[in-house]
């Protein structure tokens, strides 16, 4: 009986681990819009010309480290690595090579870095915001 709890751990464990990466993370597609999120999520794009770019690589690999304090401030992450594609976000927000853009539930860019950052960072950015302060005190 252990046993089959423990196979079951093993795999269940990553499987609800993915779901999680899966709700968080959205490929941006041409018709995005920030719009669709406003009230709801504060967005982090993240863009880079390819997925390939190291940039892109440790700022997805950052985020991924700590999903429950992103998960506790609304965040949804949108990632475009195909500059090809000319992304309505893309217009908008005109990213040169890597850009990290934290934008708040106003649809506002709050931050844009052009390295990555820890999630550490973006939640004392994130914490820092009157919204997230009213937030913060309706929690109790």
């Amino acid at each position: 009986m252990k046993q089959f709890f423990a196979l079951t751990a093993l795999i269940l464990f990553p499987l609800l681990s993915l779901a999680e990466d899966r709700d968080l993370f959205t490929e941006v597609e041409e018709d995005t819009k920030l719009t669709n999120y406003e009230w709801t999520h504060r967005p982090i794009v993240v863009f880079a010309n390819s997925p390939n770019d190291a940039n892109f690589i440790l700022q997805i690999k950052f985020l991924e480290d700590n999903i429950r304090a992103l998960e506790e401030r609304d965040v949804i992450v949108l990632v475009d690595t195909s500059p090809e594609n000319n992304s309505l976000l893309r217009q908008r927000l005109r990213p040169r090579g890597f850009a990290l853009l934290l934008i708040g539930k106003d649809g506002q860019v709050k931050l844009r870095k052009p390295f990555p950052w820890n999630v550490r960072e973006l939640s004392r950015a994130i914490d820092k915001m009157p919204m997230r302060r009213q937030e913060m005190n309706a929690e109790g």
